[in-house]
């Protein structure tokens, strides 16, 4: 998803701090080396504890640990330039009564946007679904990001930016739209939905 623009809170920034400032950039670099990047968030306990010891708030201490396991979200997105065209899929699948779809993908000179429709027959399943994520996944050499999502009583509708771009003859490529109990959640559900093109 696409981030408001972060707007220096005060014009004020005391000098005498930069070089501190700098060795936490340091420091948040080496967590992610030492921790092959995949460092997960301290227990509360120990949140608690340094929040004592160092006299900071515990909800700091929490929002900056949280921002840091989730710093991937705060990579930049890539804004589609260049609409050369769509690309016809009509690609689905279903499962549990749900009609999972691709029915086209729109390229760019430097990305494409997927777009995925969940559609189902009875309105008072919308209550299972509301808080299911989806993260797309194609292989490593592309980045794919979710930049919105909607959805009513029998539709939810996900759009995904992938860069680079798909080649224009997707014949063959798998798109694995693993499936997450909420936002920024690192718990998926096991539950992939495997579309072929």
């Amino acid at each position: 998803m696409k981030h408001m623009r972060f707007i220096r809170p005060t014009t004020h920034y005391d000098e005498r701090i930069s070089q501190i400032d700098e060795k936490i950039c340091e420091l948040i670099k080496q967590r992610k080396v030492n921790s092959d990047n995949n460092s997960g968030c301290p227990p509360f306990e120990l949140i608690t504890k340094w929040a004592e010891k160092y006299d900071l708030y515990e909800d700091l201490l929490k929002s900056l640990f949280g921002s840091l396991c989730h710093d991937k979200v705060y990579k930049p997105v890539v804004e589609p330039e260049g609409f050369r065209k769509n690309l016809p899929v009509l690609k689905f699948t279903e499962e549990e009564n749900r009609l999972y779809s691709v029915i086209s993908i729109g390229q760019f000179s430097n990305s494409s946007i997927i777009n995925f429709n969940i559609d189902w027959n009875n309105p008072s399943d919308l209550s299972e679904h509301k808080y299911r994520n989806f993260e797309l996944y194609i292989d490593e050499q592309y980045d794919c990001r979710m930049i919105n999502g909607t959805g009513g009583e029998t539709h939810f509708h996900y759009s995904f930016i992938v860069s680079p771009p798909l080649p224009d003859n997707t014949s063959g490529i798998e798109l694995v739209f693993k499936e997450y109990d909420m936002p920024f959640n690192d718990k998926q559900t096991g539950h992939d939905i495997v579309i072929r093109l």
